[in-house]
């Protein structure tokens, strides 16, 4: 095949991902140039585009905040995950279930209005929210995977001599990536939804627009802001698809090439 073709091949794989990356670049280099559409759909507006920051600033802060809430939920729900799936810890699976279900059950807006009297405003109490509301999906996701791989796999890998270390990181977190990039990916896309409230509390976010467009009345800002918002989400479940498309048969040759090695 040749390279035109496999480029065309691929194009046509993910034009989802290349059309919402396009469109996510287009409006975050090129929101200004819209100024005179969005002053024709709001002629009553007298400020119909957000200038108070740039949306390039806006979307790197936002993707800041969410990258470090997602690795803080992703080392602590796989951990959670691990201990509770091993035989010194799976008398603690159902109270760590109920422990995350409870914790998900609280608003956003609620634990934010919780913590900012403890760490005041900021990233910090931002960061405790999205945490929260992200930990489960990879949590469950840990446990499922780990959980469904059939008994009769480990034992073969117990039988020819592997040890518990070699296990985990060779057999059972292979075939329960899957799974568990299902739950990260769950996260991942509540997370940057969920991140735009953290510039109530004072986090620089694309928050910003939607939230100085509520209490204004400003229904372009807020258009402004959601349509980011909204563009980032599908890039990333995009790009995750694509990550677990490439990830499930590599793991499924690599364990099948070490047993039967």
């Amino acid at each position: 095949m040749s390279l035109a073709s496999q480029l065309r091949s691929s194009l046509g794989r993910h034009r989802w991902l290349a059309i919402s990356s396009l469109l996510l670049a287009g409006l975050t280099f090129g929101m200004p140039l819209a100024a005179p559409l969005f002053r024709a759909v709001f002629p009553d507006l007298e400020r119909p585009l957000y200038m108070q920051e740039s949306f390039f600033g806006l979307v790197l802060a936002h993707l800041y905040i969410v990258s470090i809430s997602g690795g803080i939920a992703v080392l602590a729900g796989i951990g959670a995950g691990l201990l509770v799936t091993r035989p010194a810890g799976k008398a603690f699976r159902s109270l760590l279930e109920t422990v995350l279900a409870i914790s998900q059950s609280f608003p956003p807006v609620a634990v934010l209005a919780v913590a900012v009297p403890l760490v005041g405003f900021g990233e910090t109490p931002a960061l405790i929210a999205l945490v929260m509301y992200g930990i489960l999906p990879i949590a469950q996701g840990a446990m499922t995977g780990l959980s469904s791989i059939p008994q009769p796999i480990l034992e073969v890998a117990r039988g020819i001599g592997m040890s518990r270390a070699q296990i985990l990181w060779r057999v059972e977190l292979p075939l329960a990536a899957p799974v568990i990039l299902a739950g990260v990916r769950t996260s991942m896309v509540i997370n940057i939804g969920t991140a735009a409230i953290a510039s109530t509390v004072g986090a620089k976010t694309l928050g910003l627009p939607i939230i100085v467009g509520l209490s204004g009345f400003n229904t372009a800002y807020v258009i402004q802001g959601a349509l980011l918002v909204g563009l980032q989400a599908i890039v990333a479940d995009q790009l995750f698809e694509l990550l677990a498309q490439k990830l499930s048969p590599q793991s499924d040759n690599r364990v099948q090439s070490r047993s039967s090695a």
